[in-house]
């Protein structure tokens, strides 16, 4: 099982130091008598979608927050590490030892959340979080830091369900749509800043699509989403070190070598190692063998301008190899040979080089895609402004209903209201249509209102158990 606490214990560490430092300061700080803090979590709007594909939180839940999760010892810890980590006493321990003492160590919250997989137009609530006991109302945004993190595998999850609707569009335009779940392909495990990284952003990726060379993402879904089915897929391929290594005279050997140490099924092989037309003579060349192979030759282009590399190489291999038109009118390589473009990959290149291939009246059937860091890597929480806020409080009985408005100024230097403003009162996610909406405990629809959010987390428990080949089918849906 994939669990981060295993991290947590080789570095000592435990629930109560897991949050940004100013945070072991806020228990005092919240009104006398406080005893509910309701947050919720919102995309406030991003440029890569008008919507978040939900997922990841079940992770966060049983890797971080389930069962018991604070002892005594922990809090011993966590003392000596404040009064260190601040130069005074800071940190007051009463607090986790009422958790420890009262609870059982387990967190009394409880989290609401929409169904993993789900999309959500950005601007409505994701998630709730609450205290469930009088005396805890500092643990609410103290977890913050820690569930924030889902930011991560929602905008993995959001980015690749974009590039399936661009590839799918082209697809469905000049090619065969049916061929979408092996259209592109994760090349990320060597760019990412960890394991538990590579892990979970390629689950997030394999929502979309099936191919990967990034195998913990699907040791990841198996043990953690509770799948039993294979959900990625990959092939034999060579890199630049098996094929430089027969030196550039023998480039066309090394090409041999593959079709014949691979004599059925797809191969791919990169191409570009000394000249990448040339190579296309070379596989020219092998003409006869690449025909009768009981399978498919995917060539690889790795370096130059990828739009017009791709329909150079794509061009040279109509020459060699022909090719033929379908029913939507656009040109299509034989079934046996394919290009993969891996180098330079990311949302906005894929529909350049597609855009390109069909106006040159080329059918996005002939290539595929493998992306790196551009898959998983390139992201951080503002590309959709990821937040929790407060947005109700209970004090001595008295409810209220608090908000963020922050005024800024603007490039002409007018005074305006923030996008950063947020939303008060207790929340539900309502079906508006094939759409979700926000509705607040201010609305007067509010008491009837159905909600889409589930309770998933109660008082150290997680309720919900979403399995991955569910959560896939409704990504895609």
């Amino acid at each position: 099982m994939i669990n981060g606490m295993n991290m947590w214990k080789m570095l000592g560490m435990s629930i109560a130091v897991a949050t940004d430092s100013y945070k072991a300061s806020h228990a005092k700080q919240y009104p006398k008598k406080t005893r509910k803090v309701i947050s919720h979590m919102v995309a406030r709007g991003s440029t890569i979608a008008e919507y978040v594909l939900w997922y990841g939180i079940y992770y966060k839940l049983k890797a971080y927050l389930e069962g018991v999760v604070i002892t005594k010892t922990d809090v011993d810890k966590a003392e000596k590490f404040w009064d260190a980590h601040f130069g005074y006493k800071v940190f007051d321990r009463k607090y986790w030892d009422y958790i420890v003492e009262n609870c059982g160590g387990k967190l009394p919250i409880r989290i609401r959340a929409v169904k993993e997989g789900t999309k959500v137009k950005n601007h409505n609530v994701l998630m709730v979080v609450e205290n469930t006991d009088d005396n805890c109302w500092w643990l609410t945004n103290f977890v913050e830091t820690l569930l924030m993190k889902v930011w991560y595998p929602c905008t993995v999850a959001t980015n690749s369900a974009e590039i399936r609707k661009t590839i799918l569009q082209y697809l469905e335009e000049t090619g065969t749509p049916e061929d979408i779940w092996f259209k592109c392909h994760d090349f990320g495990y060597r760019g990412v800043s960890s394991e538990e990284t590579a892990a979970i952003g390629s689950s997030a990726h394999l929502l979309s699509f099936m191919g990967t060379d990034t195998v913990s993402g699907i040791f990841f879904a198996q043990e953690v989403y509770n799948t039993e089915t294979m959900i990625g897929y990959s092939v034999p391929a060579s890199e630049h070190s098996t094929i430089t290594s027969w030196g550039r005279e023998g480039e066309i050997e090394a090409f041999e070598n593959m079709l014949d140490t691979y004599p059925e099924g797809i191969v791919a092989c990169v191409s570009d190692s000394f000249h990448i037309l040339e190579a296309m003579d070379k596989w020219g060349t092998l003409k006869h063998k690449i025909e009768t192979r009981k399978g498919r030759l995917v060539v690889r282009p790795d370096s130059g301008d990828p739009a017009r590399t791709d329909l150079a190489v794509i061009e040279k291999l109509g020459t060699i190899f022909g090719y033929s038109i379908n029913a939507k009118g656009y040109k299509v390589l034989p079934d046996y040979i394919r290009v993969i473009q891996g180098d330079g990959v990311s949302r906005k290149s894929i529909a350049h080089i597609l855009e390109t291939l069909k106006n040159a009246g080329w059918s996005a059937d002939n290539i595929g895609f493998g992306s790196g860091g551009k898959l998983l890597q390139d992201f951080n929480r503002d590309d959709f402004n990821f937040a929790i806020k407060c947005c109700e409080v209970d004090v001595d009985g008295e409810i209220r209903y608090i908000e963020k408005t922050p005024v800024e100024i603007n490039e002409n230097g007018e005074l305006v209201f923030s996008f950063k403003t947020s939303k008060k009162g207790n929340m539900k996610l309502v079906k508006d249509g094939d759409n979700f909406r926000t509705v607040t405990a201010l609305d007067p629809e509010y008491p009837d209102a159905v909600d889409e959010m589930e309770v998933i987390f109660d008082y150290g428990e997680i309720l919900v158990h979403p399995k991955y080949d569910d959560i896939r089918a409704r990504a895609v849906a």
